[in-house]
């Protein structure tokens, strides 16, 4: 069984209940998640072995993040217990015409105040065939790049597949580092890459070129192939270079499918209409959990592991949290065209 490993962030989430405004709310609805660990935690599901590394506070809502990982199966030997606090982020649960709004409270969080040489990374990828990372954890600090630079440098020297969620963060670089000198030296060191034209854009400058990627509602894949190339012509290193495609026609109702470009051929996938959206938060990270679990199941089957990743994370916008928690035989009935909801007795 292949394993794999994830490197950033798991944050506390604050959520008002009920769809309320952040004005109206008189608790919070409490959910533990990040982008790495929401792949960590998918992919557990799907009965991979996997390792989630970090830094947490030895406190007890640090304890309490930790045994979220634990309760889902999640290997946690690898994060570090030091650190000041756990980092906080508020979401608003947007509906219709109104969008959810994330405010975040994650300055000086253990995470961001990582450094070079903290982590043993020889032994935190011992055994591993997979490390993944995304672009959230180098727009935290200096030191949280320095840190996912030795990752990936090692995870290449070991001969471990790396692959990266670009997830641009307009609101986390502020330490006065900007996406295109911190990101390329860490992208070159990848296998394979996911992301969408805003994150091209942010981090490196790439448009597409000749075609408005939205029409509509819905998105054409065909649109994004000329950022898949010059992302793949970047990046030589990478083998396989993907994008989500959403189309927003409400903050309920998303279209949904996927691209994947290999230097030769351009894979797309079924197109899903997602009409009453339950929770998108983390969308992105079950399409890139989906992903590797397809490339890692069906080798040499792009398609089938571009069509896993799409129904996986069309899935995923029907469970509250940040984490899917669809299992494999859900995210293969929907692939096959059962989209009922059929009551299962």
């Amino acid at each position: 069984m292949k394993k794999v490993v994830t490197f950033g962030e798991i944050m506390l989430r604050l959520t008002p209940p009920g769809l309320r405004r952040f004005s109206q709310a008189s608790s919070f609805d409490v959910v533990y998640g990040g982008g790495e660990s929401n792949v960590a935690v998918s992919l557990a599901n799907y009965g991979i072995p996997v390792d989630f590394v970090s830094r947490i506070p030895a406190n007890d809502i640090g304890d309490c993040a930790v045994m979220e990982l634990r309760k889902r199966g999640v290997g946690t030997q690898q994060i570090l217990r030091q650190g000041d606090r756990l980092g906080i982020y508020f979401l608003e649960i947007g509906a219709v015409s109104r969008g959810s709004k994330v405010v975040y409270d994650r300055a000086h969080s253990s995470m961001s105040t990582i450094e070079a040489g903290m982590i043993d990374w020889e032994a935190a990828l011992e055994g591993a065939d997979w490390f993944h990372w995304t672009g959230i954890t180098p727009a935290l600090s200096q030191g949280a790049a320095d840190a996912c630079l030795e990752a990936v440098q090692m995870a290449n020297k070991l001969g471990v597949t790396v692959s990266t969620d670009l997830n641009y963060r307009k609101k986390l670089w502020k330490y006065g580092k900007t996406p295109g000198e911190i990101m390329p030296a860490l992208v070159e060191c990848c296998d394979v890459i996911l992301g969408n034209e805003e994150d091209a854009e942010k981090h490196f400058g790439l448009h597409p070129e000749g075609v408005d990627v939205t029409q509509g509602g819905s998105v054409s894949g065909e649109a994004y192939l000329s950022v898949l190339k010059q992302l793949m012509s970047r990046f030589p290193r990478a083998q396989k270079v993907i994008t989500t495609l959403r189309g927003s026609i409400s903050a309920s109702h998303n279209t949904w499918s996927g691209v994947l470009y290999d230097g030769t051929n351009l894979y797309e996938a079924p197109e899903y209409n997602i009409t009453h959206i339950v929770d998108r938060v983390g969308g992105g990270d079950s399409f890139m959990a989906g992903l590797i679990y397809g490339l890692l199941s069906y080798p040499g089957d792009d398609q089938t592991a571009l069509n896993f990743a799409v129904a996986a994370s069309c899935l995923k916008h029907t469970i509250y949290g940040d984490a899917n928690l669809s299992t494999i035989e859900e995210v293969e009935k929907l692939m096959k065209g059962d989209a009922s909801g059929r009551v299962s007795r």
